[in-house]
């Protein structure tokens, strides 16, 4: 099922309204999303680091978004569930992608909320950036201006084996 969700970001005393589809990485929404990937500013792809498959599919939604989305939208390449023992992708393998794709990474936990306002605020951040920028340097990093790229570099915290070790993580096997 696909679901809508609005939140609002305060940045800088400015309040960014985000307007978030979840797909869930549902094939029956494929070819739905060509149509709202044309529209969208900024696009977060998720993917489950104990699952390989989920990484896998990265590829072919980052190729659909390359053909359909706007060359300068915001691209947040997103490893989840970062607090689980039994990752299957490494975080290595995570920033080698977003690199080959130029597109910004960061690896969260909805469980522990690792990263996840970091995530939101970072999208929000450039897309106030965007707004005020030149079209040349929007292409840089993910379509965002080079502050958002440096804002998660700054603000990210990384998942420590001490963190991961004393982490019980619910439903890492799916």
């Amino acid at each position: 099922m696909c679901h809508l969700q609005s939140k609002i970001v305060t940045v800088d005393e400015e309040m960014v309204k985000l307007q978030i589809w979840d797909t869930a990485g549902q094939e029956r929404f494929r070819s739905v999303t060509h149509a709202y990937y044309r529209d969208a500013h900024a696009l977060l792809l998720l993917y489950d680091v104990t699952n390989k498959t989920s990484f896998d599919n990265i590829r072919a939604w980052l190729g659909e978004i390359r053909e359909y989305a706007q060359d300068d939208v915001v691209i947040l390449l997103l490893g989840n569930k970062a607090d689980c023992e039994n990752r299957k992708i490494r975080r290595e393998e995570g920033e080698r992608l977003a690199r080959e794709y130029n597109v910004i990474f960061l690896e969260t936990s909805a469980k522990s909320g690792l990263n996840v306002d970091l995530a939101f605020t970072a999208v929000a951040r450039g897309l106030l950036a965007r707004s005020t920028s030149s079209p040349e340097s929007r292409k840089e990093y993910g379509g965002a201006p080079f502050i958002v790229h440096e804002y998660i570099k700054e603000h990210s915290q990384k998942v420590t084996e001490n963190s991961t070790q004393s982490s019980a993580c619910m439903n890492c096997n799916i």
